[in-house]
């Protein structure tokens, strides 16, 4: 199967498309202008030949019949007569022709002149050719100046507009990548006095939606944050009687629930932050598995260590422990045995042997409050660790492996090279 022709990626550009379509535009249009203009003056400098022949010719036919001598321009077969003019005055008929005679462009005209011969006079075309040569020239190079100069102005102002959407697209990406405050602040759209184009409206739209979004944002973030902290008093007197309650199956039930309550608003807390943005880092050079197995060590979970190639970086010890807590809880809690948690330079794996992560957060991320096949929890776990990596710098990504399991990797800034002495090998 022979591949596809693929054009390079700018081709498919509006300016590039806009340049093709006024150049093509422009070549029609000449060409078409063009085409008329040479008919159009070729057909009076010949039809102006042809009458001053035939004029000519009648002149000369007169002389001839009266006898006369017959002038240098004129003659009975004449050489150099084209066969076709030859044959129509033989039919009695008259006619003109333009040809060559002496390698120069003649004007001939030819009538009968008796006995199937033919009377035909001829003079010098140079003239008349050389005028349609030189307009054809002067078309050719009036058209390229043209087409250049309205592909040059069109281009121009093409990119003019293009420029003002490309600034919109990175605003936009700025948005969604977190920017609330991004704005394109286009000056038409900001001056209702001047004429809005659809760039304008494009760009104004785009920076009501994005205040829109920031206030219903803001709002939610200082909702949250403002339950977290009027249920924090509350529940910290709540645990302090659930601790003055006498040993027993109740007095268990009800501290484990105050110990939830407690975990939920703590994650709330630290969600609001991370929305806000107000997350101070306090970096400092760490090597990766020691710290992954004091993650380990301090979950109490079975989670292997496997340390495939150690590495120093420079990061905030909290946040990377948050992270990877957090990562081998959801493991054990909401996937299946063995969990390996896997060191290899500057990137840590997470996974597990369960049914595997659902559909919609390997395709959009963690959803807060989320959770599918009736599991249990809240769905912070994973937002509170893609979070805190972004505070980080850090890039984590959420897949399924191929022969099942829900596979997390976390890849970090890497400080320099990596540690020597660590074997490979589960630790």
């Amino acid at each position: 199967m022979r591949p596809s022709l693929r054009l390079p990626h700018w081709t498919a550009t509006l300016t590039w498309k806009a340049a093709a379509f006024i150049a093509v535009m422009c070549c029609c249009l000449v060409a078409l202008l063009g085409a008329l203009v040479h008919v159009s003056v070729t057909d009076q400098t010949v039809g102006e030949a042809r009458d001053r022949a035939l004029g000519r010719l009648a002149d000369v036919t007169a002389a001839y019949e009266a006898g006369e001598r017959l002038p240098p321009d004129a003659g009975v077969d004449p050489p150099g007569l084209p066969p076709r003019l030859r044959r129509l005055a033989a039919e009695g008929k008259r006619g003109t022709m333009v040809g060559e005679h002496d390698a120069h462009p003649t004007m001939w005209a030819a009538g009968p002149a008796g006995g199937g011969r033919a009377l035909a006079v001829q003079f010098d075309y140079a003239q008349g050719a050389h005028a349609i040569d030189a307009l054809d020239r002067a078309i050719v190079w009036s058209s390229a100046l043209a087409i250049g100069v309205t592909l040059l102005v069109g281009v121009f102002a093409v990119t003019r507009v293009t420029r003002r959407l490309h600034a919109t697209a990175r605003v936009a990406r700025r948005i969604s990548a977190g920017d609330l405050d991004a704005r394109v602040n286009d000056p038409r759209a900001q001056d209702p006095t001047r004429p809005q184009d659809e760039v304008a409206a494009v760009a104004g739209a785009l920076d009501t939606m994005a205040s829109s979004l920031q206030a219903k944002l803001l709002s939610e973030q200082r909702f949250t944050a403002d339950v977290a902290h009027e249920l924090r008093t509350p529940l910290t007197g709540l645990h302090a009687a659930a601790e003055l309650l006498p040993p027993g199956r109740p007095t268990e039930l009800v501290r484990d629930r105050v110990a939830t309550l407690r975990t939920l608003t703590e994650d709330l807390l630290e969600i609001s932050r991370l929305d806000a943005r107000t997350e101070r880092l306090e970096l400092d050079s760490e090597p990766l598995v020691p710290l992954a197995e004091r993650v380990v060590r301090a979950s109490g979970t079975d989670t292997e260590v496997r340390a495939v190639r150690d590495a120093r970086v420079e990061t905030d010890r909290r946040r990377l422990e948050r992270v990877l807590g957090n990562l081998v809880a959801n493991a054990h809690k909401h996937g299946g045995d063995p969990v390996v948690l896997t060191v290899d330079g500057p990137v840590v794996t997470v996974r597990d042997h369960g049914s595997g992560y659902p559909a919609y957060l390997v395709e959009h991320g963690p959803q807060r409050f989320r959770t599918e096949g009736g599991a249990t929890g809240h769905g912070l776990g994973l937002t509170i660790a893609l979070g805190q990596a972004e505070v980080l710098g850090a890039r984590l990504e959420f897949a399924n492996a191929p022969d099942g399991g829900a596979v997390a990797t976390l890849t970090l800034p890497q400080e320099g090279r990596p540690e020597p002495g660590v074997p490979d090998g589960g630790l």
